[in-house]
């Protein structure tokens, strides 16, 4: 049964950006005679949708279902999830940035401010912490909440 589920996909903003992959293959190609904007819009478009492909295919899912947190390729039971606290604004920025461990598991998205840092209590792991991207911190926390009271 999953509580929580939450793909981490590029915000809008990306795939606008990224569009200018378009206009920039349409210049480089322009001085070819005869076909150069046909052809740099082409490869443009083929260019755009591949890296959008890209974004969206390999875009990590958190989620807690099962008994597990898991985010991106990484699962761990939730009772061993000891805390979990939620962060936006400049609050995010610091946990990303300067309050940083190195030894913690990341899965963060530079398109996504918000994060949730949850403290891992296995003796046993030489992580402290995961710090995971999400766009609904509270949401998450309480997933994680709720399955580690029905866990323990």
């Amino acid at each position: 049964m999953t509580s929580y589920r939450e793909r981490l996909v590029p915000s809008a903003w990306i795939f606008v950006a990224t569009a200018l992959l378009i206009p920039a293959s349409m210049v480089v190609f322009a001085p070819i005679q005869g076909i150069g904007f046909i052809l740099g819009a082409a490869i443009g478009l083929v260019l755009y949708a591949g890296v959008i492909g890209t974004l969206v295919g390999t875009a990590p899912v958190i989620e807690v279902v099962d008994g597990e947190f898991r985010a991106g390729r990484a699962h761990i039971p939730v009772g061993l999830v000891s805390a979990v606290e939620g962060f936006d604004g400049s609050d995010a920025a610091l946990e990303r940035g300067r309050r940083l461990d190195a030894r913690a598991y990341l899965c963060i998205r530079g398109w996504i401010a918000p994060v949730l840092k949850a403290t891992i209590a296995d003796p046993q792991d030489p992580t402290p912490y995961w710090l995971v991207s999400t766009r609904r911190p509270g949401d998450l926390k309480k997933a994680v909440e709720a399955a580690r009271s029905s866990a323990l």
